[in-house]
């Protein structure tokens, strides 16, 4: 567990380092919350999750790419891969904790009769806890941080205009804020919602994951630094 906690006070202070971006990021949600508050408040949570969904996961990129040096160091001072990404896991878990809980004062304050302030709380929660590793994942697949951006802003495009009835819907990773948005909504919205939204962020947490674990493994075994040349006779 020692170690788990070195990691991820290493990783907060790798994110800390990027404080412009970081406010930057800190206040993306706000305008997805108020660009769908004015005409569509029952639309306002959902881009609200969506907006802190793109933003942590996008810290998780800048994380993940800055400590992708440091990595085989620590390797050999005899830190396991697992505590590698669960330290970064626990770090970025309490910054998005730390990012959302304003956010929901916010709603709570602003729509104060209009929505179930316990759902909207769990789709917060669920969104920090996926979009960590979401971040990790894709920066784990697309090692440079342009790319990992793109794609992530992509995913995100894609979960505001596809129709969230559809099939495409999901497979996408915030999915669940749609089926959980019903229930913190509509007042006749049925309980049965926030399990299904509940089943579908597991199964994306569970991918997530080991997603995460096998890249992981398979990265820090190969030795890029290391050179063979042949036998001499």
């Amino acid at each position: 567990m020692r170690k788990i906690l070195v990691v991820a006070e290493m990783t907060a202070r790798e994110i800390a380092r990027r404080r412009t971006v970081l406010i930057l990021l800190m206040l993306l949600p706000l305008a997805f919350y108020f660009s769908r508050r004015g005409d569509a408040y029952w639309q306002s949570v959902r881009f609200l999750c969506l907006g802190i969904g793109w933003a942590l996961s996008t810290a998780a990129l800048f994380a993940a790419g800055g400590a992708r040096g440091i990595e085989p160091r620590l390797r050999l001072a005899g830190y396991a891969t697992r505590h590698l990404y669960l330290g970064r896991l626990l770090a970025l878990w309490a910054v998005g904790l730390v990012l959302s809980a304003p956010y929901w004062l916010l709603v709570r304050l602003d729509l104060a009769q209009e929505v179930r302030h316990g759902a909207v709380a769990l789709i917060l929660l669920l969104t920090v806890l996926i979009s960590a590793p979401f971040g990790l994942a894709v920066s784990a697949l697309l090692p440079r941080e342009l790319e990992g951006m793109l794609v992530l802003l992509t995913v995100v495009a894609m979960q505001m205009m596809l129709n969230p009835d559809g099939t495409a819907a999901l497979l996408l990773p915030y999915w669940f804020s749609r089926e959980i948005g019903i229930y913190a909504i509509e007042t006749d919205g049925s309980v049965s919602h926030v399990f299904t939204g509940l089943a579908h962020a597991g199964i994306v947490l569970a991918l997530l994951l080991a997603v995460i674990a096998l890249t992981s493994g398979l990265r820090l075994r190969q030795r890029r630094h290391l050179r063979f040349y042949p036998e001499t006779a």
